[in-house]
């Protein structure tokens, strides 16, 4: 009997087990998933980081204008790069308040079928720590940032542009000023509260007098320029682009990111890499002529900052 027994509890558990593996393939088939994709929402899934989480609203593709006239651009105190200081007139123009986050990057994955953002191979020290939707968009080339840009309707910002939109018009060295407090912004170490990037704007100091966030800290960011040791005066021609991609040549990168440590980061420091590059340490954001750029959301800021 009790042979018996044994035997039919375990017919009844073996059925219960094969139950939804037999519902499953009686069911209709589903296409199977993209695994590239599945790898960049999972870890959002995982952490109740959600695109859809209604705790998080998410925030607008928000533009802000930068009038036209003169600024400060480079400096005297500091790195051979960052020399001469010199007066530079530009045209009026439109950029992004915010770095590009994962989730306005993720809506162009989805809609263009361009690759996903990612490390060129596996291996990611703080891929799940990067993944919310409000936080910058990392491991895109500068031809991601650029195809990104162009499907917006929008460019890559210039040196010129980028600097005067983080910097204001009166050469200063951070953009809230002329003192060196690290803490204002999201840089290297854990003393600012991450230990990676946090979500855009997360630091109010670190907001040039524009009203321009994370100018400073969180991510590195693509420019349009190629490197060259001092920066280009924007009167001056643009030299020929084969001059530069056929050696080699890098684009520059603006502003410093949650991995940077050292006394001598500025608003002014320039960087480089070459534009195939992907890493956890670069974004980008986008600019706009002076035409009103086809976006959903555009602020022009304060009438303070449209007179500086």
């Amino acid at each position: 009997m009790d042979g018996r027994l044994k035997l039919i509890l375990l017919a009844v558990i073996l059925f219960m087990v094969g139950m939804p593996v037999s519902g499953i393939l009686r069911g209709t088939k589903a296409p199977p998933p993209d695994p590239e994709l599945a790898e960049f929402v999972k870890p959002l899934q995982e952490t109740g980081d959600s695109l859809s989480d209604p705790s998080q609203p998410i925030l607008p593709e928000d533009m802000v204008f930068i009038p036209p006239g003169q600024f400060i651009q480079g400096t005297g105190r500091g790195g051979f790069n960052e020399r001469p200081e010199r007066l530079v007139t530009l045209d009026g123009f439109w950029i992004d308040r915010y770095e590009v986050t994962n989730h306005h990057y993720l809506q162009f994955v989805e809609q263009t079928g361009h690759r996903k953002p990612g490390p060129p191979s596996r291996y990611a020290k703080r891929l799940a720590q990067l993944r919310g939707p409000n936080q910058p968009v990392a491991y895109v080339s500068w031809h991601d940032a650029d195809a990104y840009c162009k499907w917006r309707g929008k460019r890559l910002p210039g040196e010129a542009e980028w600097e005067k939109a983080m910097r204001g018009i009166d050469g200063r060295l951070w953009p809230w000023g002329n003192s060196p407090r690290i803490h204002k912004a999201n840089l290297g170490g854990v003393e600012d509260g991450y230990e990676a990037t946090a979500s855009v704007g997360s630091f109010p100091l670190d907001r040039s007098p524009y009203g321009v966030h994370d100018g400073f800290g969180n991510l590195m960011e693509w420019t349009h320029n190629w490197y060259e040791e001092q920066a280009r005066h924007p009167n001056d021609p643009e030299p020929e682009e084969a001059n530069f991609a056929d050696r080699g040549g890098y684009k520059t990168l603006r502003g410093a990111g949650y991995t940077s440590y050292g006394n001598d980061l500025r608003i002014t420091a320039r960087s480089f890499m070459v534009p195939d590059f992907r890493d956890e340490t670069i974004g980008f954001r986008c600019v706009a002529s002076e035409q009103k750029p086809s976006v959903s959301t555009l602020s022009a800021g304060s009438e303070s900052q449209r007179n500086l």
